[in-house]
């Protein structure tokens, strides 16, 4: 049974990881660790963790499933003491959400390590199969813990050199943080699909620059740390005691950076590419309009994932912009279900239209994506209930017609509303007077981009790497683990 709060019609989240290393007592790293988690609640809310050590001592870690702040509180955080930490938050995109998948992961073996990961690998069942036909334990049905284990089972003397013979043996997406008792180990997959960055809180008086790691700039923001750079695909950096150090261990490959980050799913105060996305946001809405625009009276946005675009698109038109809907900005997780009656309603729960604002009024309403159709069939409805004579929908995005690999949970080609429908068929679908989708074309006008760097296989199907679309789904690990050896 779906849950109340299940109204996303876009892809789900995936990941957010961060890593810092910070000796001594002017930096609480279990702290910083909880803030900089707290700023890529966004980017999954399934589960939290937060794994340390002392320099020098035992690697201690607390996971758990729920939102950062249900999972920590300050009791917790005292416990993880240490001078070297990393976290995670997640959205599972392979195996199961159970408390088994949450991470940071912890393996012992021949070394010991924590380890975060965003991202999918599409030879999961290949390298899980060779692990276990060498008698390697797993505990999880996460491919996360497939690199863990490739890593603490490998004989090479230091972590790096064991990152950089896996490495190229791993195909997919992975941008990842090890954790030791000494060291953080940062490393990105050679088409860098999924974001990682590196950023410095500078040092005061004698105190040494502290190096950290993050999925997102804005995790950066929140614990006083500057935003450096992006990790480059197939980079491993590393934070120790030497400061930052870097080595790149499998270059020359295409990149492929997943467009959507830019569209949707990091926040609109991160950096990447160079762009700030609330900006290159809404330059998509103004080039939306640019490429259909329609007779209309006012500009809403579907909050929060349409308001930037909104407002560029507003701007071009020089039309007024305002709140069709109050967004209940509380909803988290719930497992409280409404009951048959109140059903109907479950939208609601998030978003309350206002007839004051919409009613008599010729609509144009922004959002990001539609994937199955389900809660956009559900606004538009509201908006006519609400008064509104004209709903013409605008998606700052292209058509998605293909499921994702890499890290983001999609429905599959099937559910999709616009696999094998024309624009016109899904807006009638939709109940919508009209509907334009930003064109592949106008996308990278926005973000001032390269195509040819960047992955955009769920509008185009044209998957970067060989061999995705036989990799398996989300439970592909789940058989392998339960049945008999």
């Amino acid at each position: 049974m779906a849950r109340l709060d299940d109204h996303r019609d876009g892809p789900r989240d995936e990941c957010g990881v961060f890593g810092i290393y910070a000796p001594g007592p002017l930096h609480d790293v279990s702290r910083l660790s909880y803030f900089a988690l707290y700023a890529l609640q966004h980017r999954g809310q399934e589960s939290a963790g937060i794994a340390t050590a002392p320099l020098g001592g035992g690697v201690m870690g607390v996971r758990d499933q729920g939102l950062v702040s249900q999972v920590f509180d300050e009791h917790t955080l005292r416990s993880l003491i240490g001078d070297v930490a990393i976290g995670h938050v997640r959205y599972s995109t392979t195996g199961s959400s159970e408390w088994e998948n949450a991470q940071p992961i912890v393996r012992d073996d021949i070394r010991t390590i924590a380890l975060a990961h965003n991202g999918n690998l599409i030879n999961a069942v290949e390298l899980h199969s060779e692990l276990r036909g060498k008698d390697v334990p797993f505990r999880s049905t996460s491919d996360s813990e497939i690199i863990a284990a490739l890593l603490a089972t490998h004989p090479a003397a230091e972590l790096e050199d064991a990152v950089a013979d896996v490495l190229p043996r791993m195909h997919g997406a992975f941008s990842t943080v090890v954790m030791t008792d000494d060291r953080v180990v940062a490393f990105r997959d050679p088409q860098g699909l999924r974001p990682l960055a590196l950023g410095m809180i500078p040092g005061d008086g004698d105190a040494k620059d502290v190096y950290c790691v993050a999925s997102e700039s804005c995790a950066f923001d929140l614990i006083g740390a500057t935003f450096l750079r992006e990790i480059q695909p197939g980079e491993v950096v590393t934070l120790d005691a030497s400061g930052v150090r870097s080595r790149i261990v499998a270059g020359g490959q295409r990149h492929a950076f997943c467009v959507f980050e830019y569209i949707y799913f990091a926040r609109p105060d991160s950096m990447m590419g160079g762009q700030r996305l609330q900006v290159s946001r809404a330059r998509m809405g103004e080039l939306l309009w640019r490429e259909s625009p329609v007779e209309a009276d006012l500009v809403i946005p579907v909050p929060d994932s349409g308001n930037a675009a909104a407002r560029g698109l507003a701007r071009e038109a020089k039309l007024p912009q305002d709140d069709g809907f109050i967004k209940n900005r509380y909803v988290a997780r719930t497992f409280i279900q409404p009951g048959q009656a109140l059903r109907k309603h479950g939208l609601r729960l998030k978003f309350n239209p206002l007839p004051e604002v919409v009613g008599g009024k010729r609509l144009i309403v922004v959002d990001d994506s539609i994937v199955r159709g389900n809660t956009t069939r559900q606004i538009v409805q509201m908006l006519r209930d609400a008064g509104a004579t004209e709903v013409h929908l605008r998606i700052s995005a292209p058509p998605i017609k293909h499921p994702c690999y890499y890290g983001i949970d999609m429905s599959t080609r099937e559910e999709m509303i616009a696999h094998g429908r024309t624009v016109d068929e899904v807006a009638a679908e939709v109940g919508a007077d009209s509907l334009h989708y930003l064109s592949l074309a106008g996308v990278y006008e926005a973000i001032r981009g390269d195509r040819s760097a960047h992955c955009d296989a769920c509008f185009s199907g044209e998957y970067p790497l060989a061999g995705t679309e036989g990799s398996g789904g989300k439970y592909s690990l789940e058989l392998p683990l339960v049945s008999p050896r």
